[in-house]
């Protein structure tokens, strides 16, 4: 009965995998087709809860990531600004990550975590057809396959980075500019976030509540179904309001959320998606920048 359910259920992931190349997700990849491909990958494993990489387990071979540490600026406030070239470099040699590798990226929340990697590996001019986000994660893998307690001895490589592109990411001086100050017709600013930390009814990771003016609030975690991505059809749904050839600039608190939604609007075809280097971290925690409450982008004076 366990074999015919396990050849049932892995039938479905082919479906799902199918689905997703044909609808231009081919980023998306499932624990069968990763089990096929173990040795021709290097898998990559970012975890809520690090210490879970050990303690839990992980998939074989797959090379820890440490989500603060590894994925922003060890020396910058606030600290999940983008990872500077020499930094994320030395990171990566330790992975032993070459620019030819295909990398498999996968996490235990809802792939938000996983989503940062995959955008700085953009970010720094990998091939993106050879990166791949492991849907249904560590969840997924676990129903049928192995996981091991024992780390991955890595060799280290000699990577040498390209500069970043400065057509992914943005600072809060062209947000200001940009949005707040000129309102910018071909401009949208996304806020990615839960809606009760946009409407400041929840203030988490920040000394101010609330958004930056003129933001409309997608939350990037309900294109997810527990760790899946939903439907294209259900993810252009959602993005709806924003226009497709506008220049759009999301933020979230930490970097992951809106590495989400970069994805997420990339996968739908949205050409200029920037991140917001620092996101809700730096904006609110600066104190003397503008901020709004409630479930509207502008109100009280920036109504006017």
């Amino acid at each position: 009965m366990k074999t015919c359910f396990k050849g049932f259920f892995t039938l479905v992931l082919i479906a799902f995998s199918l689905q997703a190349h044909a609808q231009g997700r081919d980023f998306l990849v499932n624990s069968d087709w990763l089990a096929q491909n173990m040795d021709d990958v290097k898998v990559l494993e970012v975890r809520y809860h690090p210490h879970r990489y050990l303690t839990v387990g992980h998939i074989p071979g797959a090379i820890q990531v440490k989500r603060f540490l590894d994925l922003g600026d060890n020396q910058s406030n606030p600290l999940m600004r983008l990872p500077p070239k020499a930094q994320f470099q030395k990171t990566l040699r330790q992975w032993g990550i070459e620019y030819d590798d295909t990398i498999v990226i996968y996490d235990d929340s809802a792939t938000a975590l996983a989503s940062r990697v995959y955008f700085l590996l953009d970010y720094y001019g990998f091939d993106m057809n050879n990166v791949k986000l492991l849907d249904g994660g560590i969840r997924e893998w676990s129903v049928f396959e192995e996981t091991t307690q024992t780390a991955t001895q890595t060799t280290p490589s000699q990577i040498v980075l390209n500069d970043p592109d400065p057509r992914l990411s943005v600072e809060w001086t062209a947000i200001y500019n940009d949005v707040v100050s000129q309102r910018q017709d071909n401009v949208t600013l996304l806020d990615a976030r839960p809606t009760d930390m946009y409407t400041g009814e929840v203030i988490k990771h920040s000394i101010m509540g609330g958004h930056i003016p003129g933001a409309v609030n997608v939350v990037s975690l309900n294109g997810i179904t527990g760790q899946n991505w939903k439907s294209s059809d259900e993810l252009a749904a959602m993005y709806a309001d924003i226009p497709k050839n506008d220049t759009v600039y999301v933020y979230c608190h930490d970097g992951f959320r809106m590495s989400l939604a970069y994805m997420q609007l990339k996968s739908l075809g949205y050409d200029d998606v920037r991140l917001y280097n620092g996101g809700w971290s730096h904006w609110g925690n600066s104190l003397t920048l503008p901020v709004i409450d409630g479930k509207t982008p502008y109100s009280g004076d920036f109504n006017l």
